[in-house]
Formats: C-alpha cells, sequence, structure tokens
C-alpha cells in the first residue's frame, strides 16, 4: 500500500495494536511492565516517583492529570463509541409504512424459520430494509420500512460507492506496477464521486501529492473542505495544513491551529503530536503535555520490533548540492546489484548485508521479508553466525513470509551464541527472560543480555537496562538502567530513547526533565510509519517532480521534521517549486530555515544570516546577519560562518571595522576547514594590500623622506655607485635586445622543398 493509503489507516493500525500476554513481564512492585523492552507505567507508582510527584504535584493537580489521561484515551475511542450507537439505538426503530405505521420495530422477529436480530431486505427485490413490530412475522403480518425512499436509495448508492472502492483497493495492494495503481485510482475517483468518504481521503491526497493522478491543488482543497463538513479528522489536518503552508488559500495561521485542534480531537494522531510539540516549543511544558505525548508516543513505541523498526531515511537536498562527493546513504542500483552479484557467487559478507538492507529497508531499498529470508538461509548454510542469528529473530517475531516458531528461533539463537554472536546472545536471552520455547529463568537471561552488551549489541543494552530499571533477576538500580539505555541509544535503539524519555519525564533516576523527555519522545515519534514519506519526497525530487517534493516536505515540516524543514526551504530558494508565487518564495524559505536553524542544523543558520544579508525575503539587516553567523561560527564551528565573519569586520557591515579581528576570523575559517584555505589565501592577501594602503594613507611621505639621510647610509659618494648600478643595468639591457635581433628563428612547420624525382624509365607506365 502507498504511504497516501499508509496515511488513511495509520491511526486505526496504531491504535489497534495488540499485545501478546507472553510479551509481557509485570513488577507488581513497581508498578511497571516490560513489552519488548519498553516500560510502560501503570497505576502503581515507585518511590523515586512518588517523591517526585509530592515536590511538583498537589492532590488537585493529580486529579487533573488523570482527567487528561482519560480524556486522552476517549479520543483513540470515539470510533468505537460510533459503532456501539447503533446497535442501542436499534431497539427503538418505528416501522415506516408497511402494515405496522409507526410501531415499534420487534428483534428479533421470526420470518421464514429464521430469527433476525437487524433490519433485513429478505424477500424484497428492491433491496429496501423492513422489520417486523411482533415476533412472528407469517402469524401476524406486521411489518414496516426501516428506511424512507429516500434513506434507502442513499444507503444503495454508498454501498456501490463501497464496492467500486473495495474494488479499487485490491488493484492497488495486488499489484506494485505503477500502471496497475493508476487504473486503481481511477476506481478511488468514482467511489469519490458517489461520495465515499475514504475514497475522497484517499483522492484528495494522492491529488495533493500527485500520487498516481496529476497533481492539482485546488481540486484537493475542495476534497478537504468537503470532508471537513463531514467531520474527517484527516481532512481537517489537510486543509490546516494548506492555511499554515499557505498552499491554494491565504496563509492563515489562526485558521491553521483550528483545524488541527479539530483533527486532533477527532483523533488524528500526528496532530497530536503536532498539537503537544507546538505547545512545548510554546514554553507551556507541564507535566500534563509529558503525560499527553507519552500517551501519543505509545502506539508507535509499540509498532516497533526488537529489530528496531523501519529504517528512516534523512537525506538532505542542500549538502547533496553543496558537497556533490558525499554519501547520501543511498545504495546505487548499479552497487545494489554487484553485491546482488557477489551474493549469488556464495559471498557470505555480501549475503549477510543484503539480508539486513531488505529486512529493515532503508538506502533506497524496500523491506522484503521474503529477499531477507532468502539471503539469511544462504549465509546460515554456510555456517555464518550473523545470519543464523537474524534467522533466529525472523522466526521470533513472525511474518506473513516467516511463521512464528520459538522452537526454530529457540535452535537458531542457540547456534549463533554458541560461536559467541551478540545477536544471538540477545536473542537466547529474550528467551529464557519470556519463557519462549524454555522456562523462564533471569539468571540466564541476564547472563546472555551481559555478554551481547559488552560487545556492543544495542537489544542486549536495552533489555539489560530493562532488568535493572525493574527489578527482574537483579537488585533494582535505576542508575544502571540509564547507563545502558544511554548506551543502546548511543547505538539509535529507538525503544531506548522512549524508556529515557519515560524516566526524564517521571524524574526516575535523574533530575525531572520535561524539556529532555520531550525531545525524546519527538524522536520516537518521527520514527512513526508516516516518517516514509520523507523518501517518497526525495524520490519525487530527484525524477524531476519539485512541486510534489515541496508539498511533500512542506507536510513533514510542519510536524517537525528538521530535515523536511530544510529541503523544502532549500527547493524554494532554488526557485524549483513552480506552484508557489515568485514573490512568496524567499520569505516562505526564510521561515522554514528559521524553523530549521532553531533545531541545530548548521546551514539552516548561515542561510539565515545570507537572508539578511543580502535582504532575500527580509530587509536588509546586516546587524542580524552577523548574530546569525555568530551563533553558526560559536555552536557549530562553521568555516563559512567564520569567513562571512571576517568579511564583515573587514568592511564594518553590522560592526565596527576591525582588519586585525577580520584576520583572526579568517585564520580560524583555514584552521576549520581545508577547503576554505585558498580563499582565506585571497583575503589575507587582499587585506594586507588593504592594510599597507592605509598605513601609507596614515603617514606623511615628504616628512619620512626628510628624515632620512642617504650620506649616512650609503657613504659620501652613493650617487657615484646609483649611477653606476644604473649604467650596468643599461649595458644588460642593450646587450640583450641585440641577441635578439640577431637571432632570426624560422617559421615552424616550414621545411625546404624537395624536388621530386621522375621514376627510372624501365618503371614508368606506359603511354
Amino acid at each position: 500500500m502507498s504511504l497516501v493509503d499508509e496515511e488513511g489507516n495509520q491511526d486505526e493500525s496504531l491504535e489497534s495494536k495488540t499485545l501478546s500476554a507472553e510479551d509481557q513481564v509485570k513488577d507488581h512492585s513497581t508498578g511497571t511492565r516490560v513489552v519488548a523492552g519498553q516500560i510502560f507505567l501503570e497505576s502503581g507508582k515507585s518511590d523515586s516517583q512518588s517523591e517526585n510527584e509530592e515536590n511538583f504535584h498537589s492532590q488537585e493537580e493529580e486529579k487533573e492529570n488523570s482527567l487528561e489521561e482519560l480524556n486522552s484515551l476517549e479520543m483513540s475511542n470515539l470510533l468505537n463509541k460510533d459503532l456501539e450507537e447503533p446497535s442501542k439505538l436499534r431497539s427503538f426503530l418505528t416501522a415506516i409504512g408497511g402494515t405496522a405505521d409507526g410501531e415499534p420495530c420487534h428483534f428479533p422477529f421470526l420470518f421464514m424459520e429464521k430469527e433476525y436480530a437487524e433490519c433485513t431486505a429478505d424477500g424484497r427485490e428492491d433491496g429496501r430494509l423492513w422489520c417486523a413490530t411482533t415476533y412472528d412475522y407469517k402469524k401476524d403480518q406486521k411489518w414496516g420500512f426501516c428506511e424512507s425512499e429516500e434513506q434507502s436509495n442513499k444507503r444503495r448508492q454508498m454501498q456501490e460507492a463501497e464496492d467500486v472502492y473495495q474494488i479499487g483497493m485490491k488493484i492497488f495492494n495486488e499489484s506494485s506496477k505503477k500502471a496497475q495503481k493508476k487504473v486503481a485510482y481511477q476506481y478511488l475517483l468514482k467511489a469519490a464521486d458517489m461520495n465515499h468518504t475514504k475514497a475522497m481521503e484517499k483522492v484528495s491526497y494522492a491529488l495533493l501529492f500527485g500520487d498516481y493522478l496529476k497533481q492539482n491543488i485546488q481540486s484537493s482543497k475542495e476534497l478537504f473542505e468537503k470532508l471537513t463538513e463531514e467531520g474527517s479528522p484527516k481532512g481537517q489536518m489537510a486543509l490546516g495544513f494548506l492555511y499554515a503552508s499557505g498552499l491554494g488559500v491565504n496563509s492563515s495561521q489562526a485558521k491553521a491551529l483550528v483545524y488541527y485542534t479539530f483533527g486532533a480531537l477527532g483523533g488524528n494522531l500526528i496532530l497530536c503530536i503536532h498539537l503537544v510539540l507546538l505547545s512545548q516549543w510554546c514554553n507551556f511544558c507541564v507535566a500534563k503535555t509529558c503525560l499527553k505525548i507519552y500517551l501519543i508516543c505509545f502506539p508507535v513505541a509499540s509498532d516497533i520490533s526488537l529489530t528496531g523498526g523501519t529504517v528512516v531515511q534523512r537525506i538532505r537536498l542542500a549538502d547533496e548540492v553543496e558537497n556533490p562527493g558525499m554519501a547520501s546513504g543511498m545504495l546505487e542500483e548499479d552497487l545494489i546489484q554487484y553485491y546482488q552479484f557477489l551474493a549469488e557467487k556464495g559471498d557470505v559478507q555480501a549475503q549477510v548485508g543484503l539480508g539486513q538492507l531488505h529486512l529493515h529497508g532503508g538506502r533506497g531499498v524496500e523491506q522484503n521479508h521474503q529477499r531477507a529470508f532468502e539471503y539469511f538461509n544462504q549465509a546460515a548454510n554456510a555456517g555464518n553466525s550473523h545470519a543464523m542469528a537474524f534467522l533466529g529473530k525472523m522466526y521470533s517475531e513472525g511474518s506473513d513470509v516467516v511463521p512464528q516458531s520459538n522452537e526454530t528461533a529457540l535452535q537458531y539463537f542457540k547456534k549463533a551464541a554458541d560461536m559467541g554472536n551478540p545477536v544471538g546472545q540477545s536473542g537466547l536471552g529474550m528467551a529464557y527472560l519470556y519463557g519462549r520455547g524454555v522456562p523462564v529463568n533471569y539468571e540466564l537471561a541476564l547472563k546472555y543480555f551481559q555478554k551481547a552488551a559488552e560487545q556492543g549489541w544495542v537489544d542486549g543494552q536495552l533489555q539489560l537496562g530493562s532488568m535493572y530499571y525493574n527489578g527482574i533477576g537483579v537488585k533494582k538500580d535505576y542508575k544502571q538502567a540509564l547507563k545502558y539505555f544511554n548506551l543502546a541509544s548511543q547505538g539509535g535503539h529507538i525503544l531506548a530513547f522512549y524508556n529515557l524519555a519515560q524516566m526524564h519525564a517521571t524524574g526516575t533516576g535523574v533530575m525531572r526533565s520535561c524539556h529532555t523527555a520531550v525531545e525524546l519522545f519527538k524522536n520516537v515519534c518521527e520514527r512513526g510509519r508516516w516518517s516514509e514519506r520523507l523518501m517518497t519526497a526525495y524520490n519525487s525530487y530527484k525524477d524531476g517532480d519539485s512541486n510534489s517534493a515541496v508539498v511533500q516536505y512542506l507536510l513533514l515540516a510542519e510536524q517537525g521534521y528538521e530535515v523536511a524543514q530544510s529541503n523544502a526551504a532549500f527547493i524554494l530558494d532554488q526557485k524549483e517549486a513552480s506552484i508557489v508565487g515568485e514573490n512568496e518564495t524567499y520569505p516562505r524559505a526564510l521561515l522554514h530555515w528559521n524553523r530549521a536553524a532553531s533545531q541545530g542544523y548548521t546551514v539552516a543558520r548561515i542561510k539565515l544570516g545570507d537572508y539578511h544579508f543580502y535582504g532575500f525575503g527580509t530587509d536588509v539587516d546586516y546587524e542580524t546577519a552577523f548574530i546569525h553567523y555568530r551563533l553558526a561560527s560559536e555552536q557549530q564551528h562553521s568555516a563559512q560562518a567564520m569567513f562571512n565573519l571576517g568579511y564583515m569586520h573587514e568592511k564594518g557591515l553590522g560592526i565596527k571595522q576591525d582588519i586585525h579581528l577580520a584576520k583572526r576570523f579568517y585564520d580560524m575559517a583555514a584552521e576549520a576547514s581545508p577547503d576554505a584555505q585558498v580563499p582565506v589565501f585571497l583575503a589575507l592577501c587582499k587585506l594586507g594590500v588593504i592594510y599597507s594602503l592605509q598605513y601609507i594613507r596614515e603617514i606623511n611621505i615628504r616628512e619620512v623622506f626628510s628624515h632620512i639621510d642617504m650620506d649616512q647610509l650609503l657613504g659620501p659618494e652613493w650617487d657615484l655607485y646609483l649611477m653606476t648600478i644604473i649604467a650596468l643595468l643599461l649595458g644588460t639591457i642593450i646587450a640583450y635586445r641585440q641577441r635578439q635581433h640577431q637571432a632570426i628563428p624560422r617559421p615552424a612547420g616550414l621545411r625546404p622543398a624537395v624536388p621530386q624525382q621522375e621514376p627510372p624509365p624501365e618503371h614508368q607506365a606506359p603511354q
């Protein structure tokens, strides 16, 4: 399914995620439970947590927090309530027309020796729903319609739309070819024309991004407005995005916030994240904010397997353009084919590498468990311990390709662990921790996790931290837990970020810091499935579709992705997006450069200085430009920023002119980057000339010469010496000129003509 479809289904898939009982180990003393290395808070509290709460909150605030938690959970249950209401109202249906007009329907009722618990269309050719008002229809012949004729026609129309929608989705999901997906969207278009809500959501996003349909911002806006009127959270989110970015409408942050709020209240997970992070950045960070974002990040973290979840590829367009030689992290097609060739020839390392690449996805390669299993199987048969361990992982977690089997997983983990493989040791530790195929044994689990952690394997570090946190098999030790969570987070394990965020949010083992917790939670939330659109936006840009790319980057930028903010600003800066007016290009680029710079991106900070220096999208302001360059220089040690500071000191722009400070910054730039040495050398040469001219201008030359005594310096006959030197120089020049006139060079390429000799008479051709 495409990313548009995943956006359409992400809320349901994440909120409906359930956790098996075998994945849970409860510690009643701490009031927490561990699920695949995650620490989930329950009603009970640890001692340190209770002490912190007594210090920070009164009983009234705790009640308010509980209410906030209930309200947040209610958002995810709105859909379930909507499904329950019809069953409650069913018994109050009143018959329309028929032989019992106005009488209440009786459920269940008997018709054709079959009981019906709801209205039915059986027995009618027109498909109109009816019910009996007594139990036995055959005996009493009391009946009436459950709907008016208008309602019946509308219901049949919606059923027809649903059938068309399902056909389109079936074609879309069963094929990976672009042509077939375009055919599928023709069915979705037809269903959308029939007011099918899900079809309208998918078509509107396809029109917005240009996915399988021609990009049309105005048409997508009309569909979003229609969806918003019907109360669709996805429509409200998209309309808020249009007002925030000014696409197809006049930009209005106030309207955007209103639509975002309604969408979040409707249960849109992305908007919940956006609004909570917005409250954090607006300095409204309190315990309620931490609680909200914890509840939001829970389904994201639950969706992450022990392999760490899908890889999020972050490629900055500005870095690619300014540093063409720098690797972007993408694998070229010919390089992948080369590794495939090596794997087919039996290269075990190539097989393991390709197996991991297809297992996790990323670097331009789609996730493919079938291919991963085949490569791992080949390498495992050759005796590779790493491949055995990853086969154990695949069997332990299960998928559509590999059936879940604890026994098979245990066999592979044991083989890999016996060979000293940390992945196998960690997998064996999981088996003993949760009793998968073996009796639960915390001591053995701790032993294998320690072995894996000593070799730097992030899963081993994560699980070891969880055992210390919950006191499973060891004495509870929050400092040790923090240590191992930090180590796992340095390896990029997202569940480690999640656990660290909870510890900072509750003040467990560390000083309570809501700001730190929210930053860590943000890292978790950005690993949701919606982050995969970063790659689709990049591919659109590489295919030359800048309009589609900029819209996708702008949407992700609204969700706080720094890479998306900088990439959107870069495309606008290059004026490659025709959907944005020329007068609006630089102001919007300035906005997103500012957002990216606030998240620590050096190039964005320098760009802010450039925009204020040259007056792009704002008035020329040398002082503000100087501030941005100084921040980039001090915080990120940017050679470009140092060079710019040197230039501004040299010219006296935004700061008092100071040639000495200019030279200092030029020297610092040369030390910071070898690439800056040549421009710095030229700048210093220029600076030397300026300094010399300035020095000469400041002194009186006549006064200097008046103090010079030539007789004292060169002797009383210095004029004779000078005349002799001049005569010698003149003679040398004359002699050199005479030698030039005597040597007349022959023009190159000319040779004396050689007369052709006639051939001997005996060799002459006959006349």
